[in-house]
């Protein structure tokens, strides 16, 4: 519980397991609830992890909300949770039967994510892969699981070497199934470069016009990217970031609202609650005590 009787998000930071090589992990859902409650942790909290996360579901469906969104995997579902996300599994997870697969950022080599095209915006929901490509990433995640359990059986470097080329092919695998990040051209440049502004600034302006002036692009055109991208106008793209950064930061830190509120640029904390409530239909407090309670 934080000072204010609200569940915080608990950073989760990378450490390799006793044996592990370094920038990877291949693991057993399963094993995630065991290993919470060995180290006195719940294995239900809300958690923020700093790397990429690679779950594969076999026989039994796993529940687990990611950025406030309820996800259900199915048989044979695969997500990939990115760092920053705000995560949490379901009461499933003692039950849960499939693999995870953990590595920390800069793991892939550039070249991996250049071929698969996995820019912004990013695949936030489970794929269920079907055909050739489920048996090519089930024999992928074998041969990785073999080659992470195989430690002893070649040098350090060289093992390292084979686990990042093993993951590189999932990777390029599951970029096969989601067919990748927008078309390349004009306007995925266009939209790459809203999306690393607004990931910088998104707490200083919400303007589509300040983008557009930092940018060198008119506001049209920077609407025109982000519809051809996420479906949705560049200010309604804005709006909803700076949505996802008040969630986390409600249930993330002790901070009372009207404190969030100016975190996120908000001059006034009754602007940020008519701007909270008008896209939630809830008022900050309310969200942030409907969480706890959900717990």
């Amino acid at each position: 519980m934080g000072k204010n009787g609200h569940l915080a998000v608990r950073d989760l930071r990378y450490t390799a397991a006793v044996g592990a090589p370094a920038g990877v992990e291949v693991g057993e859902l399963g094993g995630l609830f065991a290993r919470a409650r060995r180290h006195g942790n719940d294995p239900h909290a809300f958690l923020r992890p700093a790397f990429h996360q690679l779950i594969a579901v076999r026989e039994r469906s796993l529940h687990l909300t990611v950025d406030f969104v309820e996800h259900e995997l199915p048989p044979g579902a695969w997500l990939w949770i990115r760092p920053g996300q705000v995560q949490r599994f379901g009461r499933d997870l003692s039950a849960a039967d499939g693999t995870i697969v953990v590595f920390q950022p800069g793991f892939l080599p550039p070249s991996t994510l250049a071929a698969a095209d996995l820019g912004p915006p990013y695949q936030q929901a489970p794929v269920r892969p079907s055909g050739q490509d489920a048996r090519a990433l089930r024999l992928g995640l074998d041969h990785l699981a073999f080659e992470f359990a195989a430690m002893s059986s070649m040098p350090l470097a060289s093992h390292v070497e084979v686990l990042r080329h093993l993951v590189s092919v999932l990777i390029l695998r599951l970029a096969k199934v989601t067919g990748g990040s927008t078309a390349p051209g004009p306007a995925a440049e266009v939209f790459r470069r809203l999306f690393e502004a607004v990931e910088r600034d998104h707490m200083v302006t919400r303007r589509v016009g300040d983008y557009a002036a930092a940018l060198g692009y008119s506001p049209r055109t920077l609407s025109r990217a982000t519809l051809a991208a996420t479906g949705m106008s560049a200010k309604k793209y804005i709006d909803e970031r700076v949505l996802l950064e008040a969630k986390r930061l409600l249930l993330h830190s002790d901070l009372a609202a009207k404190n969030v509120a100016a975190e996120l640029g908000f001059a006034d904390p009754s602007d940020f609650t008519k701007f909270f409530r008008l896209r939630t239909g809830t008022t900050p407090g309310e969200f942030r005590m409907r969480a706890t309670d959900s717990a």
